[in-house]
C-alpha cells in the first residue's frame, strides 16, 4: 500500500512540475525540449565520435540515435507536459488508408513536377541529359529509400512537433510564417562555406516550408481537425528529394552554360535559382488552393 501510494504521489508531483512548462510561451517550451534532447543525446553520442573513425558511419549512427530519442521524448513530453497520450498520432502520424494515399499522391506529384521542370530546361536548351554514371535501378531504389527517410524525419520534426508547439500559442497565419522561416534557417546550420552557398536557396526553402504547412492543413485529422495529417507533406518532400538525388548522384544532366547560374541553379542547386523559386511558388499556391476547403 505504501509503495503504491508513493509511486502515485511521485507521478502526480512530476505532472505538476512539468505542467509549469505548459504555461510557458512557445519559444521557452521549444528551447526546453531541445535542451532536454541534447542533454540526453550528448553523453551517448560522445563515445561514438571518439571510438569510430569512419565519419559517414558516425554521422548516420549519431543522427539515428538522436531521432530515436526525439520520438521517445515526444511521448514523455505529451504525457507529462500536456497530459496527452499518443502525441505522435495527434501530430498527424497515423497509419491509415487516407494517410497512405496522401503520401503516394504527394510523392508522385512532386517527383513528376520536378522531372517536368528539368524537361522544360532541356527544351529551352539550358541542359542536356546524360547516361547515368551508376546503374539507374540502384540509384532509383537508394534515392527513394533515402528520400522517404528524410521526408519522414523532417516533416515529423517541423510539421509535426514544431508546428504543434507554435499552434498552441499563435494564430494560423503567424504559425505559417514562423514554421516556414525556422525550417529555412535551420538549413544554414552547417560549416560556414556550405552555409554561405545555401543563403541563395533561403527564399525557395521558405516557400517550400509554406507549401508543406498548407499541404498538412489540406488533409482532415479524424481527432484534431485543425492539425491535419502528415502523409501529403512527407510524400511531397520525399518526391523532391528523390528526383534531385537521382539526377545529382547519377550525374544525369549537364548544363550548357547558355544562361546565367541564377536561372538554372547556383552551384548546380536548383533551389538556388529563379527557376526553382518560381517552381516552388507554384507548388505552394497549389497547396494553398488545395487547403482552402
Amino acid at each position: 500500500m505504501f509503495t503504491a501510494i508513493s509511486v502515485r504521489d511521485l507521478t502526480d508531483l512530476n505532472v505538476q512540475q512539468f505542467s509549469v512548462l505548459r504555461r510557458c510561451p512557445a519559444p521557452l517550451r521549444i528551447a526546453a525540449f531541445a535542451m532536454a534532447l541534447l542533454l540526453i543525446w550528448a553523453p551517448l553520442a560522445a563515445p561514438i565520435y571518439g571510438l569510430v573513425s569512419y565519419r559517414n558511419l558516425v554521422s548516420i549512427v549519431t543522427m539515428a540515435l538522436l531521432y530515436i530519442e526525439f520520438i521517445v521524448l515526444v511521448q514523455i513530453w505529451g504525457r507529462y507536459v500536456y497530459c496527452e497520450s499518443g502525441l505522435l498520432q495527434s501530430y498527424g502520424l497515423r497509419c491509415t488508408w487516407q494517410n497512405g494515399q496522401n503520401l503516394l499522391l504527394g510523392l508522385g506529384f512532386s517527383s513528376c513536377s520536378l522531372v517536368a521542370l528539368f524537361g522544360l530546361q532541356e527544351t529551352l536548351g539550358w541542359l542536356v541529359w546524360k547516361s547515368p554514371t551508376l546503374p539507374l535501378p540502384r540509384i532509383l531504389l537508394e534515392g527513394l529509400l533515402m528520400a522517404l527517410l528524410i521526408g519522414f524525419v523532417e516533416e515529423l520534426l517541423f510539421r509535426g512537433w514544431l508546428l504543434d508547439e507554435l499552434q498552441r500559442d499563435y494564430s494560423s497565419q503567424s504559425v505559417l510564417w514562423l514554421n516556414s522561416s525556422i525550417f529555412a534557417l535551420m538549413h544554414l546550420i552547417k560549416p560556414l562555406e556550405d552555409a554561405l552557398r545555401m543563403v541563395f536557396a533561403l527564399p525557395t526553402l521558405l516557400l517550400f516550408g509554406i507549401a508543406m504547412v498548407w499541404a498538412k492543413r489540406s488533409s482532415h485529422h479524424p481527432r484534431h481537425p485543425k492539425r491535419g495529417l502528415l502523409g501529403l507533406p512527407i510524400g511531397l518532400h520525399a518526391g523532391l528529394v528523390w528526383v534531385y538525388y537521382v539526377i545529382d548522384v547519377g550525374q544525369l544532366v549537364q548544363y550548357t552554360q547558355r544562361v546565367p547560374e541564377w536561372l538554372t541553379g547556383i552551384d548546380k542547386n536548383p533551389l538556388s535559382s529563379v527557376t526553382g523559386l518560381l517552381f516552388m511558388g507554384t507548388i505552394a499556391l497549389l497547396m494553398r488552393q488545395y487547403a482552402k476547403p
